[in-house]
């Protein structure tokens, strides 16, 4: 099948940025005494804390409340300390260099802020592989409404049946369906269990994919 475009996601599909946020809210847990098991935590990737919340969930396991203003600005450091040496994930490279040889448009498409994805993609210097960026605020909703794909498809200038989005996430993939988009899952080591039955296409590697894609 032929795409005019690839639309990325951008947490666990183009930077491995899941495991170190998933492991600062799991310390967190375990500090007051819980655990937070992966198929739990997931209810919230690819989308914010309105679709589930880790917050709350703590707050409901142990019925106390918390100063989340000192607390997330402590997570916060510890994962920027984890992810100091992070680069691309594997493959990622490689294909955008593929697309770009082929003519097909790229696109990054995240419920993370700008600040965030555009940080990352300045400091690995990758920003020039894709046209455009949608991140949250850039539409009305973030994932699993189809909002920011359908921007992203807005702004590319293409009917969404020819974008085809790499996904991690259930929110992901429920977000780039409901926009009629084509969506293929590479799963990470934070997603790897979900059921991504409703995908098109599920891919062990991003060189798999990039294989499929010919």
């Amino acid at each position: 099948m032929a795409f005019s475009a690839v639309l990325f996601d951008f947490d666990g599909v183009l930077v491995d940025t899941e495991w170190a946020i998933y492991q600062a809210w799991l310390r967190t847990f375990q500090t007051h005494g819980h655990d937070l098991p992966l198929d739990v935590y997931t209810h919230c990737i690819g989308s914010d804390f309105a679709t589930w919340s880790p917050k709350t969930h703590l707050e409901e396991l142990t019925g106390m409340a918390f100063d989340w203003h000192d607390l997330d600005a402590r997570r916060q450091e510890e994962i920027l300390s984890e992810l100091t040496h992070e680069g691309t994930m594997p493959g990622v490279i490689a294909l955008l260099e593929q697309l770009t040889r082929g003519e097909i448009r790229r696109a990054v498409v995240s419920s993370s802020s700008h600040h965030w994805v555009d940080g990352w993609l300045e400091k690995l210097a990758f920003a020039n592989h894709f046209e455009t960026i949608v991140c949250r605020g850039d539409a009305e909703r973030i994932k699993p409404a189809p909002d920011l794909y359908l921007e992203a498809a807005r702004r590319l200038a293409l009917d969404p049946a020819d974008c085809l989005v790499i996904e991690d996430s259930l929110n992901g993939v429920k977000s780039a369906k409901a926009a009629g988009m084509t969506v293929w899952v590479v799963p990470n080591r934070v997603t790897s269990g979900l059921d991504f039955s409703t995908a098109d296409r599920i891919f062990p590697s991003m060189e798999l994919l990039a294989s499929a894609i010919g």
